[in-house]
Formats: structure tokens, C-alpha cells, sequence
């Protein structure tokens, strides 16, 4: 009888993701700091999982400026500078804007509730103080637009990009700011439920694009 490929590859892209995520977060966190060696072996054990999903996910890291990455000699974590986290930063917000200008036409109504939904999540979130679950809601919320645009270039660059500018969406989700996120994310939906691409994309664009670029390297503003 034939094998059906199907699970185990979704199985493994589960697990690279998650692991890919997890390291990700530990670095926007700080529990990783600029210029800390990572070793594969040590990370796997610390995840509980293989060598392999771990050098992929470095990989991925590496690709998005995250870790600095000298092959058979180590891995580190980067330091990353204003100008770095800025021409990312405007990367995003055209991204974002572009996925709103392609996928807002496309939004059923079971779309629009899975993004109110993901703004209470985020709200809930805010309110515990948790902001790692903040962030988790925000991507929820944009990822239903990213998907509607069905661009998988646009999804591609966004995934390279949107780490370098998680540090500053840290520091606006855990500052008076990210409550003000709560009504944003409120008239961006309803926006997109209108039918308003125009205004729907401009405030999308704004948004990621004020995002502060010298907070999220660490420099003072």
C-alpha cells in the first residue's frame, strides 16, 4: 500500500516552525543577548528536539539577520543597528500594506470574526501583561489578511524580514501604546469588513511604519 507523504511532512514543518519560533522569541526576548554563542547541541536539548529542526531553524535565523552564522565554527547572536532595523522596518509596513491592497476583496465573514476574535485574545493578553501572547494574537490578526492575498512572495519577504522589527513591537505591546494597538486593530477591522482597501491599507501602513526603529536596536531614542 503507498505511504501518504502528507502527515509526516506536515509533522516536520510543525516542528521546524515551532522550534524556529521559540528561538526567535528568545532572542527578541533577551534571554539570548547580542553576541551570545548558540550551540546546536545545547539548544536542542534546552527544545527537546533533534540537532536538525534546530540548524534549519538558524538557518532561517541567519537568512533574517538575527544570529551570525560561520559554517563548522559557531553561531551568534547579532547585533542589530538603527539603519538595520529601519530599512526592515519600512520592508514590513509596504508588505502589510500590499497584503491589505490584495486581500481585503477576498475576506469572508468567518475571516473578519477570526480577526476580532484575535483582538480580544490580544486585548486579554494585554490586560494579564503578557505580552509574548500579545504578539502571538497580533500575528493571528494579520496573518488572516496575509493569507486572503494568496501571495506567496509577499508571505515569503515578511517572513525574513518581520523578526528584525519583533523587538519593537515588544517594546509598543509593553508600553501604554499597545492599548492604544487595541482600538487600531478595531478600525483596521472594520475597515477591512467595509470593503475600505484605500483607508484599510494607509492605516496598516502607518502603523508598522511608526514603529520605533532606534528603541528596537537598543540605541537610546
Amino acid at each position: 500500500m503507498p505511504i501518504p507523504p502528507d502527515v509526516p511532512a506536515l509533522d516536520r514543518m510543525l516542528l521546524r516552525d515551532d522550534v524556529y519560533g521559540r528561538l526567535r522569541d528568545a532572542i527578541v526576548n533577551g534571554t539570548f543577548e547580542p553576541g551570545e554563542q548558540l550551540r546546536d547541541g545545547e539548544l536542542a536539548a534546552w527544545l527537546g528536539v533533534s540537532r536538525t529542526p534546530v540548524r534549519e531553524a538558524l538557518l532561517r535565523l541567519a537568512a533574517s539577520g538575527l544570529v551570525v552564522t560561520q559554517p563548522g565554527r559557531s553561531t551568534t547572536v547579532s547585533t542589530i543597528d538603527d539603519d538595520t532595523v529601519r530599512e526592515a522596518r519600512d520592508v514590513v509596513a509596504a508588505m502589510h500594506e500590499l497584503s491589505v491592497r490584495e486581500g481585503v476583496s477576498r475576506l469572508e465573514a468567518d475571516d473578519i470574526e477570526r480577526m476580532r476574535a484575535a483582538n480580544r485574545r490580544f486585548a486579554e493578553a494585554l490586560e494579564a501583561g503578557d505580552t509574548d501572547a500579545a504578539l502571538r494574537a497580533d500575528d493571528e490578526l494579520h496573518a488572516v489578511v496575509i493569507a486572503a492575498a494568496h501571495n506567496r512572495a509577499l508571505a515569503a519577504v515578511l517572513e525574513l524580514f518581520h523578526p528584525v522589527v519583533r523587538r519593537a513591537e515588544r517594546l509598543r505591546f509593553g508600553s501604554d501604546d499597545g492599548h492604544a494597538s487595541i482600538e487600531r486593530h478595531e478600525r483596521f477591522i472594520a475597515l477591512c469588513a467595509a470593503g475600505d482597501t484605500e483607508a484599510a491599507a494607509r492605516l496598516t501602513y502607518e502603523t508598522w511604519h511608526s514603529l520605533a526603529a532606534a528603541a528596537a536596536s537598543g540605541s537610546a531614542a
